[in-house]
């Protein structure tokens, strides 16, 4: 079958219907020119039709149509990084009385400036400087973190504040180029939190404080570590910041224990001193708290807590006093028995508990509180109890005798206030350097109280918070100069204001259903108390403020004089 064949017939209608007029010539007489009567008239432009392949979706944009253009996507960075949008003179979020200039200097001890920077928020810290060598992929995240926690508790077991073992803690972290890092410290817990940044996973590590003792020699040797590794010029890797932590771990206790007992009786014996004591109260007194300190020996060897230790040694220095006032010998018992509580009362913990609370540690401040107050408790037990049993024996206990007798012996005084200071300070394991300079500050201390409060006639409280103002002004100075903890210097010093006079009498007075005055005496002891630990943080706050100690050349000359 041939095409001409194949083709339909053109009727009539169709020929007519679709004549051209005249003057229009006709289109070319094939089935290809007319397909339908749908077919487009001439002079309409048809779009092109797509081909199947470059049609990909129902959705695709109409031509003609302008869209803008997709932001190409930054490359992923820091979160901490500053954002391309923000501009130096948005003034939105800034405060009514302007940002606060924080300078950073490093002619400061690095205390303050991890202290300056821990109260910042992470994004306005400055950029680290890493002055420790490590390598070249950089350093050990865990084992930083691991040694920034075995420097924290060295030193909160030490007794050191909460807000000062974070700016440790901060140091050596920083030292090695970790800026990022978020310490935080409780009364028996200590974390530390490492982000690199917000897409990277946080490293958190944490470290248990089990056991305390309060040995400043060791705190000492803590803060020179922590010294070098802040300091620019020398150099202190990784490892050798291990092998001089575990050489502070071993070192011994620079005094054997017949001296830590020795003390204790020196410091019980100048405290009865203090209270208008002689000789032979002065014997009484030591004698009782050597006792004392045995027996609470004695009591650790066996593995019973503080408390029941406190209650051990608070019973012999009381049952001297009471023995002596039976025996009808020309003593003041009240002197011998508070010489006695001298050596017991926890003053370096309160202080500490204090301290913490005024620099916003809350939580650690009332775990020391609580502390201090057990082992209150505990004094007030194992006290009353022998005093109890000494007025059923018909002792003649009388508050008023230890002050009562002659007039204030100011050089005596002194003299037993110097002793105080000196049997203190090794009884907290201080270095024999700095035992002079705490024995001199205490000295200090008592002779700014007794001339306000003797001299003066002003209210012991006052006294009280003054001369303590005063022993933490110069423990701070001294502190700042040798580029170390202000404890040694500050701990020691407050003994001969330590409320044990006040204690001993409100003790006295509810043993003797004398409930008012007792209640009323034990309220001093707190209010001397509270004295004691303000004016210590205060005379550090001023010191801190007001005088900037130390340079770029000045701790040079300190480092070369201490043999680095």
């Amino acid at each position: 079958m041939t095409d001409a064949e194949d083709r339909k017939p053109q009727s009539d209608e169709a020929r007519s219907a679709f004549v051209p007029p005249s003057g229009l010539a006709a289109p070319a007489d094939s089935e290809s020119s007319t397909t339908s009567e749908f077919a487009l008239p001439d002079g309409l432009a048809a779009p092109k039709p797509v081909p199947e392949s470059e049609t990909t979706s129902e959705f695709a944009l109409p031509d003609g149509l302008d869209v803008a253009p997709a932001p190409q996507h930054e490359p992923e960075g820091s979160a901490f990084s500053t954002p391309k949008t923000y501009s130096a003179r948005q003034t939105a979020f800034t405060p009514p009385t302007g940002v606060p200039l924080v300078r950073l200097t490093k002619d400061v001890p690095w205390q303050d400036r991890m202290r300056t920077m821990l109260r910042m928020p992470v994004t306005e810290r400055p950029a680290p400087e890493p002055v420790q060598r490590h390598d070249e992929s950089g350093p050990a995240v865990p084992r930083v973190l691991d040694l920034s926690l075995r420097i924290g508790e060295l030193l909160l077991a030490g007794g050191e504040g909460a807000e000062d073992v974070e700016a440790a803690m901060f140091a050596v972290c920083r030292s090695y180029g970790l800026d990022r890092c978020e310490p935080t410290v409780t009364f028996t817990l200590l974390s530390v939190s490492y982000q690199p940044s917000l897409v990277d996973d946080p490293v958190t590590a944490s470290r248990t404080v089990r056991r305390r003792s309060p040995d400043y020699t060791r705190l000492a040797a803590v803060y020179q570590l922590v010294d070098d590794l802040s300091d620019d010029e020398t150099q202190v890797t990784l490892e050798e910041a291990y092998r001089r932590l575990a050489e502070i771990r071993r070192n011994r206790h620079p005094y054997p224990g017949w001296a830590l007992t020795a003390a204790s009786g020196l410091l019980a014996g100048s405290a009865s001193v203090l209270v208008g004591g002689g000789l032979l109260v002065f014997v009484a007194a030591a004698l009782g708290a050597m006792l004392g300190d045995r027996l609470a020996w004695l009591c650790a060897g066996r593995g019973l807590p503080e408390f029941y230790q406190f209650t051990v040694a608070a019973t012999p220095p009381a049952a001297i006093g009471v023995a002596l006032t039976l025996a009808h010998a020309d003593v003041r018992a009240s002197a011998v028995i508070t010489g006695g509580l001298f050596a017991l009362l926890p003053g370096r913990a309160l202080v500490a508990g204090v301290q913490d609370g005024l620099t916003g540690f809350y939580i650690t401040a009332s775990a020391r509180l609580l502390e201090v107050l057990y082992f209150f408790v505990a004094i007030v037990i194992g006290v009353l109890t022998v005093l109890y049993f000494g007025v059923q024996l018909g002792a003649n206990l009388v508050p008023d005798a230890a002050l009562g007798g002659s007039d204030p012996q100011p050089v005596l005084q002194i003299a037993a206030s110097l002793g105080l200071s000196l049997a203190f300070a090794v009884l907290l394991q201080q270095e024999r350097s700095t035992v002079l300079m705490v024995t001199l500050n205490g000295g200090v201390a008592w002779v700014v109280y007794g001339a306000m409060h003797y001299t003066g006639d002003i209210s012991p409280v006052a006294s009280t918070a003054v001369a303590a103002g005063l022993v933490g002004l110069f423990g701070q100075l001294l502190a700042r100069y040798q580029f170390a903890s202000a404890l040694p210097y500050t701990t020691a010093a407050i003994g001969p204001l330590l409320p044990g006079s006040a204690t001993y009498f409100g003790l006295l007075g509810i043993a003797q259903n004398e409930v008012d005055s007792g209640l009323t005496s034990l309220t001093k002891a707190v209010a001397l108390a509270m004295a004691i630990a303000i004016g210590v943080n205060l005379g550090s706050e001023i010191s801190r403020l007001f005088l900037r100690i130390g340079s770029e050349e000045k701790r040079r000359a300190a480092k070369r004089t201490r043999g680095f």
